[in-house]
């Protein structure tokens, strides 16, 4: 009688084995933390020590907060997230709505469905180019207005079938049921569908505003005026292209001194290492069970 052969990957680790798994995710972990936290300690040191140190630090010396003073002071950064903030809940608002709609019309046998879905996902095959979205724009009165960085991207191919996906895991007896009882479509999205699909659809709003807080490129197309600039477009002008930051009311600029610069890069990104610990645990409980189900 031949005895059963376990596979490799089933056998109990060695000890050599774990300290080489350790050793890796060590590795890991410091490669992709070790930007952050320079990020962080250069944006605390004052500009005589970054020049003294080489540029990026990670434990500043003397730490200060005179470079995120320095910011705030301007007015510049403070207006940009504010109108950062504002297009990321609008847009954001704005995208979930229309977005679980689509999802459920499409979910449903609608007449259309099938048409409108075909028309989501060729989007996701065939992306318009610059020029005709920049004429698009331009046509419909959209320039160097908040409208443009929202409207053009409101509803994501991606979300809207992911969605979908989610939607169509739902068992179709509850639907019934609820049909049977006299409700319309309305109240069963409202009262059955929508209670069940929290987890896809805090994703989804996480998805649409991690995109909406981190675009640049269509406010760098379509607004004209700096004073309707996002944050992020506010990052790409004076830390990556190094230009001056212009401060309110005085007129004057703060130099693209290398504090500031990650002081903004900073002020980018808390946003969003505040909201990804609340929805992380989404994941895999709601996206990938709704897609796996279908």
């Amino acid at each position: 009688m031949t005895a059963h052969v376990r596979s490799p990957w089933m056998e109990k680790p060695t000890l050599a084995g774990r300290a080489l798994k350790a050793l890796t995710i060590g590795i890991i972990v410091v490669l992709a933390l070790y930007p952050f936290f320079a990020v962080v300690g250069t944006s605390l040191a004052t500009e005589a020590e970054i020049s003294a140190r080489g540029g990026l630090l990670l434990v500043p010396w003397q730490p200060t907060l005179e470079a995120y003073r320095s910011m705030f002071e301007g007015g510049v950064v403070t207006r940009a997230m504010l109108v950062s903030i504002a297009i990321t809940l609008v847009g954001t608002l704005l995208s979930v709505g229309a977005t679980i709609g689509l999802a459920y019309a499409t979910s449903r046998p609608i007449v259309g469905g099938r048409a409108l879905l075909f028309m989501a996902v060729f989007t996701l095959l065939f992306v318009p180019g610059i020029i005709p979205s920049f004429l698009v724009v331009k046509e419909l009165g959209l320039l160097n207005s908040y409208a443009s960085l929202v409207l053009p991207v409101m509803v994501s191919a991606f979300n809207l079938v992911v969605l979908r996906q989610f939607f169509m895991g739902i068992p179709g007896e509850i639907i019934d049921a609820a049909r049977i009882d006299g409700a319309g479509d309305l109240r069963i999205l409202t009262t059955i569908v929508l209670p069940l699909s929290k987890a896809a659809i805090a994703i989804i709003a996480l998805f649409y505003g991690v995109a909406y807080w981190n675009a640049f490129f269509n406010a760098l197309l379509y607004i004209n005026d700096s004073d309707k600039w996002p944050l992020q477009l506010i990052v790409r002008q004076y830390v990556v292209n190094g230009a001056p930051l212009a401060s309110a009311g005085a007129g004057d600029v703060l130099p693209p001194a290398r504090a500031v610069q990650m002081a903004v890069v900073v002020t980018a990104m808390i946003p969003i290492l505040l909201a990804y610990p609340f929805l992380q645990r989404y994941f895999t409980r709601g996206v990938l069970s709704g897609a796996i189900k279908t």
